[in-house]
């Protein structure tokens, strides 16, 4: 039986000027990955990762060793780590983004890594620069320890939909931009251009991360009353929208051009986990049928 804490409570209401606050953070700490690591496709050596403790970049190299930058939403700081010993913390707690930008360029700095962060946050409308903005400060410890339980949850269901997949298809990853954790299949056969339109995103961005035929799904807590989960084809198929999916509360959203679950469906569903799969596995199968994708057995 799943424990009660695994998929908590999460009205958006309640937390969400902390996870706009939260999301500008995890974008400093996103560009400075997207600086340091060598580029793989489809923008992945950019994304972070659900750890133990929050969320980490992972292993980055630079100047003959490397470095590591990780989220701990359980003793809330954030800790940069390089392979030659040197150990510096951020305290996550009430702080403008402008406040936590300084303080960490400071010791980045001070660990000699020295990496060019574009100020401006990306995917997001009305964006005000990192060293700038003194809108966004506030954090709720209690309400980020609930949302990294919840992405736990939702890797740990994610990862067993992945290991289904004999083609290529990208880890179960956390991009910065969206604030979603995603993971993504491929057909093997290329997709048309992307016509890009994200704000404050270059459009050879979207090209690149959608130049290939996919089917991709996350965890996004941006919508409905608790957050969602989301399952869409690039390139947008004729008659998707009217595939039989499950389960019940699944639907289809033609302003976000995907299927949804509402994350409160899954909480609080008799087998949260068997819910999710289920989601997952009948929209994946309604984008493989469409499109008619080769077999990834060969």
């Amino acid at each position: 039986m799943t424990a009660p804490m695994s998929w908590p409570s999460l009205p958006l209401e309640q937390w969400q000027p902390t996870r706009d606050t939260v999301h500008l953070w995890t974008q400093m700490v996103g560009k400075t990955r997207l600086a340091l690591a060598p580029q793989a496709n489809h923008w992945w050596s950019s994304a972070l990762y659900v750890t133990a403790r929050g969320l980490t970049t992972s292993l980055m190299p630079y100047r003959g060793g490397g470095a590591e930058i990780e989220f701990d939403f359980t003793r809330h700081e954030l800790i940069i780590t390089t392979t030659n010993g040197a150990t510096r913390r951020v305290p996550l707690g009430p702080r403008t983004v402008a406040d936590f930008y300084a303080e960490y360029r400071s010791h980045l700095d001070a660990l000699g890594i020295d990496v060019v962060i574009h100020p401006m946050p990306n995917e997001i409308p009305d964006a005000i620069a990192f060293d700038a903005d003194t809108v966004h400060d506030q954090y709720d410890p209690e309400a980020m320890h609930k949302f990294w339980l919840s992405l736990v949850s939702a890797h740990r269901v994610m990862s067993q939909f992945r290991a289904g997949w004999r083609g290529k298809d990208s880890p179960v990853h956390f991009f910065w931009g969206a604030f979603d954790l995603a993971v993504t299949r491929f057909s093997g056969r290329p997709a048309p251009k992307h016509p890009g339109g994200i704000p404050n995103c270059p459009d050879p961005v979207m090209a690149e991360a959608y130049c290939a035929e996919l089917s991709s799904c996350g965890y996004w807590p941006g919508a409905a009353a608790e957050g969602i989960f989301y399952s869409y084809a690039y390139p947008l198929l004729e008659g998707f929208s009217e595939q039989g999916v499950s389960p019940d509360m699944a639907y289809f959203d033609e302003q976000l051009g995907e299927f949804v679950l509402p994350y409160a469906a899954v909480r609080t569903a008799s087998d949260p986990e068997a819910c999710l799969l289920s989601f997952l596995e009948t929209t994946f199968q309604a984008a493989y049928q469409l499109a008619r994708w080769p077999s990834a057995d060969g």
